[in-house]
């Protein structure tokens, strides 16, 4: 097959690597892709954001199979687009990803469906969100319904922390993200990642992780797009995992299925673990950054088998094929980031790096310029380790993590902490 993934972070990078794997990749094409992806793939300048325009490439090129990898593509249109002009895609249609654009649309669903979440209300005006505010327990959370790339979302500890984050939101701070606002009560527990596989009929969990959000070790600072991950999440057990397809997955998707929006691709749920029950905290209609970088270290090359059979809606009977193993990644970010990342600073240190089964560097927000490799993002490398335990795993990624040069960058040290104390 000629293959074609859209997008260009650390996610898609990963995506290319395992998708790389598997003998029925003929060719590789990731637009735009990044300095790393160049190794792998021939990246292409293309606007991914522009639905017509994916359609000519994959025309001219004899595109046989298109990977989504990012949200905005798919809330663009761009996966309807393809299925209308014939070429087999994996990702959402625009109708179905709104369960990631729009937050309020998905606590809506979530009723009418009976899935367990915490309780909400939307606001299209400051004035009475900040009035919700003035009578509404502490901590509370603070999100801008629509798309901002990680960053729109506010654990508030005190109601002036959450009206900072409303004004912000209706002050522009996350642009057209922010004109409506979700305020939810604070739940509890401890988060993790489950990842489902769904062809519109059949669905199929392909991993659990666990991300970690905030820019500090110990879980302080500014929430980011995530500084690190680990698979599998050990407090999303067996039984924890039934519970999350029952009460949230499963009936999310019937739910889509009878408003004539059936979803096809890949739904990651984020959930809130505490007394042994789960309870949603949002969905995403992709892959997570960089969850997605430990999940393709443990599926490898079977990940385009699934992709490919959900694209055509074969996943009946599907399963992964786990090995009894551990993955970790670590993300370098450029100095400043999240509020205002240095980039264009030089990264060396690379070349010779190990590049196997069980240690990988992904490239996120890198550039080629002038024969040298720079920072052209926030985030910027995932140093990702695999291993028989999540202690080998988490070695291996911070081998890797040290072994680059580049003053420049920073990474948390504690990744993986909550599974590995004690």
């Amino acid at each position: 097959m000629n293959i074609l993934i859209l997008g260009g972070g650390g996610r898609e990078h990963a995506l290319a690597w395992a998708v790389r794997q598997n003998p029925k990749c003929d060719r590789l094409i990731v637009a735009p892709g990044n300095a790393g992806i160049a190794a792998l793939a021939r990246c292409a300048a293309l606007d991914i954001l522009d639905p017509a325009a994916v359609v000519e490439f994959c025309a001219a090129e004899a595109v046989d199979f298109v990977i989504v990898g990012p949200e905005a593509p798919l809330v663009a249109g761009v996966a309807d687009a393809l299925r209308a002009a014939g070429v087999l895609v994996f990702g959402p249609s625009a109708a179905a990803a709104r369960l990631e654009a729009s937050k309020a649309f998905t606590k809506a669903l979530c009723a009418e469906a009976g899935v367990p979440t915490a309780e909400w209300a939307a606001f299209e005006e400051e004035g009475a969100a900040l009035a919700y505010l003035a009578g509404h327990p502490v901590p509370v959370v603070v999100k801008a319904d629509g798309l901002a790339a990680g960053k729109g979302v506010t654990v508030a500890a005190t109601r002036d922390e959450a009206a900072a984050a409303v004004r912000a939101a209706f002050g522009g701070a996350f642009g057209p993200a922010g004109a409506r606002v979700v305020i939810e009560a604070f739940m509890p527990g401890e988060e993790a990642s489950l990842f489902v596989m769904a062809d519109g009929q059949s669905a199929v969990p392909v991993g659990t992780a666990q991300d970690h959000k905030r820019v500090g070790e110990g879980d302080t600072g500014p929430n980011t797009g995530g500084m690190g991950a680990y698979s599998p999440a050990p407090v999303l057990t067996p039984a924890l995992e039934a519970q999350a397809m029952d009460l949230i997955v499963r009936p999310t998707l019937a739910a889509m299925a009878r408003r004539g929006t059936p979803f096809q691709g890949v739904l990651y749920a984020g959930l809130m673990i505490a007394d042994g029950t789960v309870r949603l905290v949002e969905f995403n209609v992709r892959f997570g950054d960089p969850e997605c970088q430990a999940l393709m270290m443990r599926m490898g090359a079977q990940a385009l088998d699934l992709m490919h059979a959900c694209a055509e809606g074969r996943l009946a009977g599907a399963a992964v094929n786990w090995a009894d193993d551990h993955a970790l990644t670590v993300v370098l970010a450029a100095e400043g980031y999240p509020a205002a990342p240095r980039t264009g600073t030089t990264i060396g240190g690379l070349e010779g790096l190990p590049a196997t089964a069980s240690q990988m560097l992904f490239h996120a927000g890198t550039a080629e310029a002038g024969g040298r490799i720079v920072a052209a993002g926030g985030r910027v490398l995932n140093a990702t380790g695999r291993g028989a335990t999540l202690a080998e795993a988490r070695e291996r990624a911070y081998a890797l993590a040290e072994a680059v040069d580049w003053p420049h960058g920073f990474f948390r040290r504690d990744i993986g902490w909550r599974a590995l104390r004690g």
